[in-house]
């Protein structure tokens, strides 16, 4: 029989090509990779991976264990949500992942939801960067999670994962208050009044860096970045200090400080809830999906 573990190592290694990327991806060392699919050979009993040059390479049979993985796995998923909905008591762990401002403004409300309706239910949330998602629950590490594409990065579909939209937010231009007065609103594009205004950013890699790069090329200039942040609380704190223009979604201006300036941008920030395919129906997670819904509608600025 074949471990299904050992299984899902092949499939990501068809996905990411060398042994280091799915160790990282899986959060083990190259060498428990390699023993994994040492092993996963030894039960197939046919050569899976191949050396080619400095790395490797999966073999015709290989690649047609790695291809049938994904509906081996959503399978599995699907049998595991219908055990726990046999189950008459929601109970266990639930592995929550968040980006930032997600978890500052959506999770507390749902958190309590959960907590009051399902008390033997236990809540674990991660923040991390939706960048950090996909690998995070193919992991196993999270069960669900919160997600996001920007009109100028937009999400890549995943095959192991299902996502549903949750939230749109409008994205704003901040600036100092004092330089956007300077600066003048005859701009068709807002994007224009930070042209030669120094820039604060998120961190090389992140979407956020990405959308803020490209949003400023979209309108014909290259931003010169200043200040490197992943914390939109700190963005803002640094924008009212005046050390430069950014830009921030709606959830952020729960902590937007006074002396800032908000002009609308024609782009928006669109949530998701991701989960492995499978487990939709896992009841854990419908729960959560509800009082997520529940949180987002509760927000201020829907109202």
């Amino acid at each position: 029989m074949l471990d299904v573990r050992k299984m899902a190592l092949l499939r990501e290694l068809a996905r990411l090509g060398t042994i280091a990327a799915v160790a990282e991806a899986q959060f083990c060392t190259p060498s428990a990779v390699s023993q994994q699919l040492s092993g996963l050979e030894r039960e197939a009993g046919v050569q899976l991976v191949r050396r080619s040059g400095r790395g490797v390479a999966l073999t015709a049979a290989g690649a047609d264990l790695a291809s049938r993985t994904e509906g081996v796995l959503a399978l599995l998923e699907e049998a595991a949500a219908a055990l726990a909905a046999a189950r008459t008591e929601l109970s266990g762990e639930l592995k929550i992942g968040a980006f930032p401002t997600a978890v500052r403004t959506l999770l507390p409300t749902a958190l309590v939801e959960l907590g009051a309706a399902y008390p033997h239910l236990e809540l674990h949330v991660t923040e991390l960067d939706p960048a950090q998602v996909p690998d995070a629950l193919r992991a196993g590490l999270l069960d669900i999670a919160l997600v996001h594409s920007y009109d100028y990065v937009p999400a890549k579909p995943d095959p192991a994962l299902t996502t549903t939209p949750l939230l749109t937010e409008p994205m704003y231009l901040a600036s100092a208050a004092a330089l956007a007065v300077s600066a003048g609103a005859g701009d068709a594009d807002p994007i224009l009044a930070g042209r030669d205004q120094p820039w604060i950013v998120g961190s090389p890699e992140t979407l956020c860096h990405l959308m803020a790069v490209r949003l400023c090329q979209a309108a014909g200039f290259t931003p010169r970045i200043r200040h490197y942040a992943d914390d939109f609380a700190a963005v803002l704190t640094l924008v009212a200090a005046g050390q430069g223009v950014a830009v921030v979604p709606e959830l952020a201006l729960a902590d937007c400080p006074a002396g800032v300036a908000l002009a609308v941008l024609p782009a928006s920030r669109r949530t998701f809830i991701a989960r492995r395919r499978g487990a939709e129906r896992n009841p854990a997670n419908v729960a959560c999906e509800e009082a997520l819904r529940t949180a987002a509608a509760s927000q201020p600025w829907r109202s």
